[in-house]
Formats: structure tokens, sequence, C-alpha cells
């Protein structure tokens, strides 16, 4: 017999959603949107053909509705690997934990969870208002930590070369590995380049930002730009993308980041018009995903 989740474990309110996302489960699509930005759900919804379902709870603002006929959910997951943690955590709970039994679900689901999210390049190479898909991502916000992880063999030959190479520059630094899904991969992999995306765990001192305060590591942006093994290098920096991959691999979900460049951090440039990009991305990843 399956062991029963505690209430202090798997925490329900009041009408029986899920705590942080307060969500049921008939609330949510197999295929989900994710944004970081709560303001960005609704640039994205505008374009669905109807709303079944809206929700608003802390950062976490929920639209589900239908556009070609295919049933969608776009969702904002507030910024960073803590949020991401509470994002994957439930919406696995939503769609594989019975909450009357407290039980996990003999047959399980997996999800598609496709993040549309803002980025800064660290290549001359990913120029800004570019589009970029995440192949692969490594972390340096140290989420994985927490859990039991294991990588394939190609992506331990990667994050061994870099761990290696990092440690020399900043040993406090214990970075993972994570990929996207290759079913989503497949989709997008045509009409945008590919890269390796870092995920940082803040976006000033941990992106190597310099306001008021020094970072300790105030070198980190050519250090990583500089990182070469074989084909593989270092093109985009963000918040989220392996605490997404790391989280949607160990629950079986299949995951995709795809970056608007809005910075680029060796040229010192940012996208005049932002908003066009997005609404560029949003546009094209929807048509991409209702195929």
């Amino acid at each position: 017999m399956k062991e029963r989740i505690d209430e202090s474990e798997l925490v329900l309110n009041e009408r029986g959603a899920i705590y942080h996302l307060d969500l049921l489960p008939h609330e949510i699509a197999e295929t989900i949107i994710t944004v970081g930005d709560p303001n960005r759900v609704g640039d994205v919804s505008k374009h669905f053909d109807s709303i079944q379902h809206k929700a608003s709870h802390r950062e976490f603002v929920t639209h589900t509705g239908m556009i070609n006929n295919k049933r969608l959910t776009v969702m904002s997951t507030g910024m960073g690997a803590g949020c991401i943690d509470i994002f994957m955590n439930e919406l696995d709970a939503l769609m594989n934990i019975d909450f009357a039994t407290r039980q996990p679900k003999t047959e399980l689901h997996s999800l598609q969870l496709i993040r549309l999210g803002t980025s800064g390049s660290v290549s001359e190479e990913v120029e800004i208002d570019s589009i970029l898909v995440s192949e692969t991502a490594i972390g340096m916000d140290g989420l994985l930590d927490f859990y039991e992880y294991e990588n394939s063999i190609h992506e331990t030959v990667y994050l061994e070369a870099f761990a290696s190479y990092i440690k020399t520059k900043f040993s406090e630094v214990r970075p993972y590995i994570a990929s996207a899904g290759e079913e989503l991969l497949k989709k997008f992999e045509g009409r945008y380049k590919k890269g390796t995306t870092v995920t940082a765990v803040g976006f000033y001192g941990p992106q190597g930002r310099r306001l008021r305060l020094q970072p300790q590591f105030s070198n980190f942006v050519q250090t990583i730009h500089q990182f070469r093994h074989k084909h593989f290098r270092i093109t985009n920096l963000e918040m989220e993308t392996a605490a997404i991959y790391g989280m949607g691999k160990l629950l079986g979900h299949q995951c995709l980041s795809v970056n608007a460049i809005l910075a680029n951090r060796i040229n010192h440039t940012f996208s005049s018009n932002p908003k066009k990009i997005i609404e560029k991305m949003i546009e094209e990843a929807l048509e991409i995903i209702t195929v």
C-alpha cells in the first residue's frame, strides 16, 4: 500500500486546492506555458479563443482556456529557483497525487511545460531582440542539491568540464546540469538557435551586476563567456531554466525554455523595444504549440 502524505507536507486550502497555486486538478491543462511576470499571463491568454478558468494567488496567476481546439494553461511562476521549487512540486501534485487519499496515483501523467521568458546573452553571436531555446541548462542556484538527482553520461561530461573550469574562478559555487525535453525541443529547434543557459540564483550580484554593492565575483560574465569544451559554450543567463529542467526530469515532465534576449552582457546593450520581441516570442510559440 502506498504511503499517505501528511497534511504538513501536502498542504491544501479551505476549498481543497493546492496551497500556493490555489488550484484544483481540473483547472489546469496538460500543456502549460510558464512566464515569470504575473502581468505577462494576460499577454499570452489574450490570444486564446476562450478562457475557462482564472486564478490568482501570490505571484501565481493562472489562465486556462482554448486555442485552435487545444486546451492550454498559462501560469506565472515568479522569479528564481525558490519559486520554481514550489511551482513544479505543486503542479505535479495536481496531476499525479490523489487529494482524497493523499497518495500518488498509480498511473502518472507527464505535463508539457514551455517557459516563455526573458534572458541576457553572454555571447557576441546571440544578439538582443533574438529568440533562443535552451537545449541544456547549468544551475548555479543550488536547488537540486536538495534532491536525489543523476545525470546522463552526456550531461556528466559537460558538467564535469564546466565544474572544473568554474572551480578555479569561483570555488564556492557547485553547479548542476539538466536538459530540455527531447519531444518539445524537436518542435522548436528548426525555428530558433539552440544554446546552453546558465541559471543564476539572483539578478544582481549572482549575475555579476554592480549597483552600490560590489559583487564577490565581479568578472562572472566574462568567466562564463570564456568557457569552452569541444563545441559547448554558454549562450545566455537567467534565473529559472535549470531549475525547471531539473525538477521536470525528476518528476517526469517534458520541459522547454524559450528565451527572448533583451540584453547582451558582453556588448553592454539592452533592447530598445522589449515588448516587441516578447510579443513575437509569444505569438510564434503559440503557433508552434497549437499546430
